[in-house]
This record gives structure tokens, C-alpha cells and sequence, in this order.
């Protein structure tokens, strides 16, 4: 069997600590290799050019000028990976700069480790990615983009898909849905996998803001009747 290739992933965070836990826990998945490890901007610019990471991780607030100057200077010298915010802002006005200079995902640093490690691979697969607790937050800021609901596409949903889709709008996690559902964290997965290919879309965020316009949409007709 021929072995998977592993991923990797470069971390920039000011923390010692942080930075050296986070890598032992993303070590101790086989699919995941820590490529290179930066205390700050410049050191990351350096390291990018001999880590070679499919991903970049970053913290959002270090000395001397930020993780959002480090990612605006990554895609002006051409770099075009994907680059998650790991940060503990659970701010909308930080998590729509971090999108603006083009980050892939924002995740926040009490998110569960499994989570971390299912962003990252995710965000390989050219998915956005977005801690859960922020998804509510993201879908506000996407919602100005005009996107109109694929109504049709609803239709064609089973009844659990449509409330996984509800929760996936109110910004849980797969394991909490599977705890409201009393299901596993499997099966919330595969069901996910369907929505996304029933409403063809790439991500649980774009599906996520979907169902609250076709809520908000839904709520517009009743209310003129």
C-alpha cells in the first residue's frame, strides 16, 4: 500500500510553550509533519523558504508587527498556500481582517485538538475553515456578498440533513451536533459530506450561510403574507 503523504505545516507563534505543545500535538498525527517552527514575522520569512509547509499556522497578535502583516507579506512575495489564524480573538472585526489579507481559516486556541488537526486538513483540501464558535460571525460578514439560496437544492435534502444543517448554522462543532443528535462523530460526518454534495458546496461555512439566508428568505415570505 503506497503510505499517504503527510502534511506540512509550518507554526508562527510568539509563545515557546504554545508553539512546542501545538507541535507535539500535530506530531502525533501520522498524516501531519511540523515542517518548521517561528517566534515571529521575520523568522517565518525566512523559514518559509526552506520548510517548504503545504500549511502555515499563525498567531494573530506577536511582536513586532502581527500575524496579519506576516500574511500580507506572504501573498505579496507570492506565496499562495493555505494560511490558518490560530489566535484567542473571538473579535469579528479580527476575524474579517484576518479573511481580508487572505487567510484560509480562523481557528481559536481553546478549540479541541481534533478539530485543529481536522481544519488542517481541510484547509489542504482548499476548504475555508473557521473555528466553530465563529462561524455565526463569518456567515454575518459573508452575508453581504449576496449570495442567493439554492432553494431548490433544499428540497432535495433528508429530514436529518436538514437539522445537521441547522446546527452547522447555529456554529457547532461536529461532536456537539453528535451530542444533541445522539449519533456518532461519524455519522454527523458522512451526513455532512452529503450536504455538501446535495447543495454543491466545498465547505460546512458556505453551507452554513446557505441555510440562515434561506431562513432569513423563508421568514421574508411569511412576514409579507
Amino acid at each position: 500500500m503506497t503510505p499517504v503523504p503527510q502534511i506540512r505545516v509550518m507554526l508562527v507563534d510568539d509563545h515557546t510553550l504554545f508553539r512546542k505543545g501545538l507541535a507535539e500535538l500535530l506530531e502525533q498525527r501520522g498524516a501531519i509533519k511540523v515542517a518548521g517552527i517561528a517566534g515571529n514575522g521575520d523568522e517565518a520569512m525566512q523559514l518559509l523558504k526552506t520548510a517548504a509547509p503545504d500549511v502555515v499556522i499563525t498567531d494573530l497578535n506577536m511582536p513586532p508587527h502581527g500575524g496579519l502583516a506576516l500574511l500580507r507579506q506572504m501573498r505579496a512575495e507570492g506565496w499562495r498556500g493555505p494560511v490558518l489564524v490560530l489566535t484567542v480573538s473571538d473579535a469579528e472585526d479580527d476575524l474579517a481582517s484576518a479573511m481580508s489579507a487572505g487567510a484560509q481559516g480562523y481557528l481559536l486556541k481553546d478549540m479541541e485538538p481534533d478539530d485543529v488537526v481536522d481544519a488542517v486538513q481541510r484547509a489542504v483540501r482548499g476548504e475555508t475553515v473557521v473555528a466553530p464558535a465563529m462561524t455565526l460571525k463569518l456567515v454575518h460578514l459573508l452575508q453581504g456578498g449576496g449570495q442567493a439560496p439554492k432553494v431548490d437544492a433544499f428540497q432535495h435534502l433528508t429530514t436529518r440533513e436538514r437539522e445537521i444543517l441547522e446546527y452547522l448554522a447555529q456554529g457547532l462543532s461536529n461532536k456537539a451536533i453528535a451530542r444533541h443528535l445522539d449519533i456518532s462523530h461519524d455519522t454527523v460526518k458522512l451526513h455532512v459530506r452529503h450536504i455538501l454534495a446535495k447543495l454543491n458546496l466545498t465547505s460546512r461555512v458556505e453551507a452554513a450561510v446557505l441555510a440562515v439566508e434561506q431562513k432569513a428568505s423563508q421568514n421574508a415570505r411569511s412576514g409579507s403574507r
